[in-house]
């Protein structure tokens, strides 16, 4: 579906404002300090310092082209794109599918371990090894059936030649213990500059596993820092003799699906879902406590207080920002394509918000905000950003969204 420029101002939330201008970079519209969130919170949470939460309404100026290329692919979980450009995504029910940048479908490809593929499990996320030009690796994670119960492992795997199957599978890290539950797997991976894998891992969601975010023996609620093989990386602060999980980088998480690293500063950054209410970014930093379940901005869904109703403890990480009611935010990343204005600008995919948000952050605070596609009622499950500079959005309607400048 191509969505024209009068389709477009019809749909004022979308919050896309059109110029003319072509050339130079545009200057964020900010005419408003009003927030883009309009409902009321659900707490009188106060936040621990001003740019914490609402931050000011903002448009973006760049005339862009926003398609719908591909429709009911299946169940989109994650994706990221192959050397020639081409786009890989996971489907929760157990494989992967490759598609062209203009949404054509190319291939499946099977071969993967069993998944439980309930509620929020099944194959999930995945990035390519950093010398897949030479070894053909791609690493996955995916809700494993494990011992009466599941649990959020990564495995690994050679694409064959005809990309129709993976070859040499090998599970490399499983999130222990298992449990028996349809919820908060986690489960973004990414490498790093130096070849070593992290792992975000949820805590389950019950109020029985909850508490293991805060137990550094436990492999929930983190994320984790591994090598190619699942051994713990160098450096991890965590070890066995602490008794805790070498694998451990940071803990005390709710349930992290959005990890990428900043352009410029290479900080890893990452998006985490509250309860009701309490969705957050954060700087990922080793060994840090980053409060889950002990401190939050959100409720439970009963509406009562969670733990002690806090949001601010000695030696627990304040997030960056968070939202209030909550937008669910799963996949994120930073942009540094073609739209000038957008520059290092972070874009996060909703899924009860149903829209894509920007955020415009400075010295890591976030001073603007902006959402948008608004208006088609999709939840917007990863985003990833093009080869060429496009931004491409899955949606668990098994969509395909591209957006670039026009």
């Amino acid at each position: 579906m191509y969505i024209n420029k009068n389709s477009l101002l019809l749909l004022s939330a979308i919050g896309i404002f059109y110029s003319c201008k072509q050339t130079g970079e545009a200057q964020t519209n900010t005419q408003s300090n009003s927030s883009v969130e309009t409902q009321a919170p659900n707490t009188d949470y106060q936040p621990a310092f001003k740019e914490q939460t609402r931050a000011p309404r903002m448009k973006t100026e760049t005339d862009l082209q926003i398609d719908i290329i591909a429709k009911s692919i299946g169940k989109p979980w994650g994706m990221t794109h192959l050397p020639n450009g081409r786009l890989l995504i996971t489907d929760k029910n157990g494989f992967m599918q490759i598609f062209t940048t203009n949404g054509e479908f190319i291939t499946k490809i099977t071969g993967f371990p069993e998944v439980d593929s309930q509620g929020q499990g099944g194959l999930l996320d995945v990035t390519l090894d950093p010398d897949f030009e030479s070894n053909r690796m791609i690493y996955w994670s995916f809700s494993e059936p494990h011992e009466n119960g599941n649990l959020t492992s990564v495995a690994k795997g050679k694409l064959a030649e005809d990309e129709k199957t993976v070859e040499n599978v090998n599970i490399i890290f499983q999130a222990t213990p298992a449990f028996n539950s349809p919820l908060h797997f986690g489960s973004r991976i990414l490498f790093d500059k130096e070849g070593y894998l992290f792992v975000s891992t949820g805590e389950r969601s019950d109020i029985e596993t909850r508490p293991q975010a805060q137990d550094l023996s436990s492999g929930l609620g983190k994320i984790h820092h591994i090598d190619k093989d699942g051994n713990p990386a160098p450096g991890n602060k965590y070890t066995s003799e602490d008794l805790a999980m070498p694998y451990i980088y940071t803990y005390g998480h709710r349930n992290v699906q959005g990890l990428t690293f900043h352009p410029e500063t290479d900080q890893l950054w990452a998006a985490e879902f509250g309860p009701k209410g309490g969705d957050e970014i954060n700087i990922i930093e080793n060994g840090k406590n980053y409060g889950w379940p002990i401190i939050t901005y959100g409720l439970e869904y009963s509406g009562e207080t969670i733990g002690e109703g806090i949001t601010q403890k000695d030696g627990m990480e304040q997030p960056v920002y968070y939202w209030d009611p909550a937008i669910s935010p799963s996949g994120i990343t930073f942009y540094n394509g073609t739209v000038s204005e957008w520059k290092n600008n972070m874009f996060l995919g909703c899924l009860s918000g149903q829209h894509i948000i920007r955020l415009k952050i400075k010295d890591n605070k976030v001073i603007g905000e902006e959402r948008l596609l608004e208006n088609e009622g999709e939840r917007f499950r990863d985003l990833h950003q093009g080869k060429e500079g496009e931004l491409f959005a899955i949606t668990d309607s098994g969509k395909i969204y591209r957006i670039k400048q026009k």
